[in-house]
């Protein structure tokens, strides 16, 4: 199959400087010029309108057929957007909320909230159609006293209305023929103007609203101009499905079209049972040139692909470049997608991953090399400093630049502890050099550093990692894991598992059980004597994770802390000693 990464895209050389502290603090930059960026989104939009105002810019199906909605439609329409809610008296202190999926009149009133100063805020719908108590919803509501709330389902979203007592505008009120007033108010925009408020709850469950400014969403899609500068080269083609009130889907996604003049395929599938074929659906009929998802995306869409040849002759046709990010790709599910493009394009494709945080606009470090394994998260992009400070035996990393937010909204207590002494933004996450002999192969993921613990021994159990491990042994049964053993003698592991793929295979409870049995002792096998590097025990969890208990987000990433909290006796019964007949322990 040969190795790395095989491909005619134009990248960016991997570049890097270095600068070593006597303390151990390593700071990295790229000598990577960081071109002009634009002074406002709505100056994208703008430009294609007018240099091509034919091409489609947003497509959705609408009763099975494409919506599709060319860049001049669109600026007609986010402007007319823009004076319906200048009309209603909405500015910077009145923002737009969204509860909502994506869709073209999502996109319509957030691109004219952003043209004429007003922060637009697209709130997860999970916190109004998945939540019981509506907890999350109301402390957004009293955080951000919206002007005016859009929903494209008002009955859908109705309790989740009742409960914040808000009502909805149709999008078809605001409307509004546009006026001077809104040039007026698009010249006014500077690059500190407040573009968006995107809420991520962290571990405590109370939402936090990051503030995105214009400057934050030009300068990064720069910044991704300035290391892949093949998107410059032909118009992209994405199909996505990531949600717009995530950082990944609204500002990396949506951004680099704009940005670069691109077709966005809105894809209403998920990466979940029974809504992944709606996804299916759409690759088969639309061919991308780039494609973003996270791991369980990945996941999901690779037996597709494996068994369906029309469907992998669409994927890969027109296909320069996948990326995951989000959370780390297990090494067997980047091998069988390599073996896929190999069968069908006779090469490998660039399978890269970019790191960051919705503080980060989201890109901070990005892969525009050659790479021959999953984890590898790239080089600092343009302009974007990167800080490694040594803590708790590993590299804890922090980020500055003009990427990153100034702070998080009506919480000045939250943006003062977010940052350290020197206006680093404090991200949580723990980096390591791919290769330390060879900086310049960039740097990789090495877990959340909140996350890390030590055994009863003194040992570090390093969570990222041995949860990656334990879902590629235990593939395709186990979705995902939280790993356990703070302060205890062995490590362990909540097992959430994959219905479908049982069901597939036909397992019964006892199958199930030698599959994971013999996945632990895989594990066990290959790590010798390093006990603390893999699962010795296992529990499976019959109670799906909760949204309302912060245990996981709409995109499917596992809180750790808030499981381990709430499901605290059944962590007791996984390390109870004898085991307890339902945990699954390594055979000798």
């Amino acid at each position: 199959m040969g190795t790395g990464l095989q491909s005619s895209l134009r990248f960016a050389p991997p570049r890097v400087e270095i600068e070593r502290r006597r303390d151990g603090t390593i700071l990295l930059r790229s000598p990577l010029k960081l071109g002009k960026h634009a002074r406002a989104v709505g100056e994208w939009l703008v430009r294609w309108a007018r240099e091509t105002p034919e091409r489609t810019f947003l497509a959705e199906r609408t009763e099975g057929a494409w919506r599709r909605l060319s860049y001049r439609e669109a600026l007609v329409l986010a402007r007319r957007v823009a004076q319906g809610l200048l009309d209603r008296r909405l500015d910077a202190s009145r923002p737009l909320v969204i509860l909502s999926d994506n869709s073209i009149d999502h996109a319509l009133l957030a691109l004219g909230a952003m043209h004429v100063g007003v922060p637009v805020a697209p709130v997860s719908p999970a916190y109004s159609l998945m939540s019981k108590d509506f907890a999350k919803l109301k402390a957004i509501f009293e955080l951000l006293r919206p002007g005016l709330v859009w929903t494209a389902d008002p009955e859908k979203f109705a309790p989740a209305l009742a409960a914040v007592r808000a009502s909805t505008t149709p999008i078809t009120e605001l409307l509004a023929e546009a006026t001077s007033k809104v040039d007026a108010a698009f010249e006014r925009i500077g690059p500190d103007t407040v573009a968006k408020i995107l809420f991520t709850s962290g571990s405590t469950g109370i939402p936090k609203g990051v503030i995105n400014t214009q400057r934050m969403l030009t300068v990064n899609q720069e910044q991704y101009a300035s290391v892949w500068p093949f998107l410059e080269d032909r118009p992209q083609v994405l199909v996505d499905w990531l949600p717009w009130n995530h950082t990944f889907g609204g500002n990396n996604n949506f951004g680099m079209m704009l940005r670069n003049g691109g077709t966005f395929h809105i894809d209403g599938g998920k990466p979940a049972p029974g809504l992944v074929e709606t996804s299916m659906r759409n690759l088969k009929e639309i061919p991308p040139t780039i494609y973003f998802n996270v791991p369980r995306g990945f996941d999901l869409l690779m037996p597709f692909l494996e068994k369906d040849a029309e469907l992998r002759a669409n994927f890969f046709r027109n296909l320069d470049l996948m990326v995951y990010a989000g959370a780390s790709l297990p090494q067997n599910l980047w091998e069988r997608m390599q073996q896929l493009a190999v069968a069908e394009r006779g090469a490998r494709l660039p399978l890269i991953s970019a790191w960051g945080s919705t503080e980060t606009a989201p890109m901070a470090t990005g892969v525009h090399y050659a790479v021959d394994r999953a984890g590898i998260i790239g080089l600092p992009v343009p302009g974007c400093e990167v800080k490694l400070v040594p803590a708790a035996g590993k590299l804890e990393a922090r980020v500055k630049g003009p990427n990153v937010t100034p702070g998080y909204y009506g919480r000045d207590d939250l943006t003062k502890a977010a940052f350290d002494e020197e206006g680093y933004y404090r991200i949580g996450d723990a980096l390591k050099f791919a290769d330390p002999e060879k900086p310049e192969l960039g740097l990789a993921f090495d877990g959340r550093i909140a996350e890390d613990f030590k055994l009863s021994t003194g040992t570090w159990v390093h969570v990222g990692a041995t949860r990656v491990r334990l879902i590629a042994a235990g593939d395709p049964l186990v979705q995902d894991a939280v790993i356990t053993g703070h302060e205890r003698s062995e490590v362990g592991a909540l097992v959430f598992l994959n219905a479908a793929a049982i069901k597939v295979r036909g397992l019964d409870d006892a199958g199930v059980r030698r599959h994971l049995r013999a996945a632990l002792a895989k594990l066990a096998a290959e790590a010798g004597s390093g006990s603390s590097t893999h699962p010795v025990r296992a529990l499976v969890m019959a109670e799906p994770l909760s949204i309302d208990a912060n245990e996981i987000t709409d995109k499917g990433y596992i809180n750790q802390r808030a499981v381990l909290e709430r499901r605290a006796a059944s962590v007791e019964m996984l390390h109870a000693d004898p085991p307890a007949s339902e945990v699954i322990v390594a055979t000798p």
